[in-house]
Parts: structure tokens; sequence; C-alpha cells
């Protein structure tokens, strides 16, 4: 077969933020899964406005925004599009479309439901699609996605004492991975670290970025964070960071918080799993899909749930440890193979009929 798979957003400045956060992972590792376990395939990644060969078979758009035009209307070929999740649609309240955004939707809807189909994250990502688009179940797969190899529980050595070092990072300490949308709830996660004075440790591109837009209403969450850390010296803000160092750090913290009002996936949360970092987080969207029975849940909408949560892991080491070997297990339940594999096998169905 020959694939033509988009990775636009991998390319140009304007995509930086894509290349750093969810998205820019899950194409660099579906590129890399799919040379490495189907390599007889023809596999053409191309970006906007590239001409394809004409013996393209099918197009996979791996990547969908509800309120930007990702998916052209027009098809010249069969195509697949993955929704990684519609939370923009879920909690209009918090991220308001606009004329414009409204326009686009339309659109991106009209694409959507041209695509022969659909593959998304996780069973709760799948029923909002259906909720929101209209589109039939049976047109939408759900291929779970996995924590890269190098995440990965580390053996004692001198890496702990310079990791320390390199960012300044105290014995004990909270850790949050990912991004600063109001989806996830750092604003009550600050005011629970605050409120046990234990350090909280926060990775991620949008934590450091000073020149984001202030007025812009999906902003406000990071305006709140801004103001909640500002000369706290228990929180430190690292930004964005090398892979090699984020194992490192999840493999020193003592637990990963994640208190999301709403998840499409939750890659960080496997990601801290893998290494066997205990994690506090909530039961909130796709959340207990991917967790399991190896985290310890809390309230997202309660300060003193996610606080006790908290609390619990860093004075109850038989819990702790408990934890960390139950999430090594259930990360073990995903693999770039498996996702490889069930993606492949949406390849095939559509163009020669073949059944998963």
């Amino acid at each position: 077969m020959n694939i033509g798979i988009d990775v636009s957003p991998l390319v140009g400045a304007r995509n930086l933020a894509h290349r750093v956060r969810g998205t820019g992972f899950y194409i660099e590792n579906l590129k890399k899964s799919l040379l490495q376990y189907y390599p007889r395939n023809k596999y053409t990644f191309f970006t906007r406005g590239q001409n394809l060969p004409k013996n393209t078979d099918l197009i996979h758009y791996p990547y969908f925004e509800p309120f930007f035009l990702t998916v052209p209307i027009y098809k010249k070929y069969k195509t697949i599009v993955t929704v990684h999740d519609l939370t923009p649609l879920v909690f209009p309240r918090f991220f308001p479309r606009g004329i414009k955004g409204e326009l686009k939707w339309q659109l991106q809807k009209i694409a959507l439901r041209r695509a022969d189909a659909i593959i998304t994250d996780s069973l709760s990502s799948r029923r909002d699609i259906v909720r929101h688009t209209g589109i039939s179940e049976d047109k939408i797969s759900v291929v779970y996605l996995a924590a890269g190899e190098e995440f990965k529980k580390l053996k004692i050595g001198n890496w702990e004492s310079e990791i320390k070092k390199k960012y300044s990072l105290p014995d004990k300490f909270i850790l949050y991975v990912g991004d600063a949308t109001w989806n996830k709830n750092l604003p009550r996660l600050i005011e629970a670290a605050k409120s046990m004075k234990i350090p909280l440790v926060m990775v991620g591109k949008a934590l450091i970025d000073k020149g984001f837009d202030r007025d812009n209403p999906w902003n406000q969450d990071l305006v709140r964070v801004e103001k909640l850390i500002e000369k706290d010296r228990n929180i430190l803000r690292l930004g964005f960071i090398s892979t090699g160092d984020l194992v490192m750090i999840y493999n020193l913290a003592t637990v990963f918080a994640m208190p999301s009002l709403y998840e499409g996936f939750g890659l960080p949360i496997l990601e801290a799993m893998s290494c066997g970092c205990p994690v506090v987080t909530t039961k909130e969207g796709s959340i207990p899909e991917i967790a399991g029975n190896a985290a310890f849940y809390v309230d997202a909408y309660d300060i003193n749930s996610i606080s006790n949560g908290i609390k619990k892991m860093l004075t109850d080491d038989t819990l702790g440890y408990g934890l960390s070997k139950k999430g090594i297990l259930q990360a073990k339940k995903f693999s770039w193979k498996k996702t490889a594999k069930e993606t492949f096998s949406m390849y095939e169905k559509i163009v020669i009929g073949k059944t998963i």
C-alpha cells in the first residue's frame, strides 16, 4: 500500500506548540512504529500543499482541531482522520469559538463526515465525537496510545545527583507534566500544593511562555497560574525539557499529580507509571480507561480532596510502593507496537476491505 501521512503540525515556526505537545509525540511515534513494524509499505510524509504520488491509496490526517482548518473538505483519496479529543466542544464556556471558529467548525465537521474512517484515543473521546458530529460509532475506531520506550524505571546511579543539581530539584516533590489549558485544572493543583507547603515541579513549554495572549479567553487559566505562583519558591517551572531529562525527573518525583477536569487520553499518566512514579489523578474523561486501578483518584473540583490524595502519597510509603508496582504493570498494557498494528489494520480495512 502507498500511504500518505500529513506531518504539517511538525513543520514551521507556527507549529512549535504542536511539536512539543501530544500531537508531535503522536505523529513522530506513529511514523517510527509504522516504519519499524510495517516497512514493506510505502509512506509519504507530506505537508499541506505538497503533491502526492498518483498511486497513493490512502491519506491519514493524524491531527484534528474543530476550530481550525486541519482537514480539507474535498478529497482525492480515501482518508482516515485521527481525532484525539474534542475538549473545546465539550466545554464551550471555557473555549469560546467566536464567529470564525463556528464557521470553521461547520467546515471541519463536513470534512470529518466525509472521511472513510476515524481513529480516536479512547472510548470517552469516541462518545464525544458521536455526540457532537452525529457520526456513527461504527465509523470510529479506538486506538490507544502509549508512553515512549524511553520511559522506564531507572537503576540508582550518579544521574540522580546530576539531574537534581541541573534543575535545583528538592528531595521530595510533586510533579506535573503537560499543558496549561482550563481542563488541566492547574489553579486547584497549585492551591493544593501551596496549602501543604510541598514543592511542586511543573514541566511544559506553556508554563514559561511570557508572550502568550492574555486577552484570549483560552488562556485565562494560564493568567491565573502566573498570579498564583508569582514569587513562590516552592513552585519550580522547568518549561520544555528533553525526553531523557524528563524520564529522570519522573523517576525522582515522589508523586505525579494530574487532577484534570477532562482528558481525551492522558499520556503523562502512562509516562509516570512507566517510570514507577505513583499517580494521583481524577475519574474525568478518559482517565479511568488509561489509569485503571493503578492510580489514586481524587475529586477534580475539590482542592482538599486533591491535597489529601497527594498527602497520602507523601506519607504512606506502602500505598505509594503498591501504586508504583501497579502503575508499571498498567503501562505495559499499552505499546506503540500495538498502536501501529491497530492503525495499520485500519489502513488495510479502508484500502482493500480487509476485516480487522
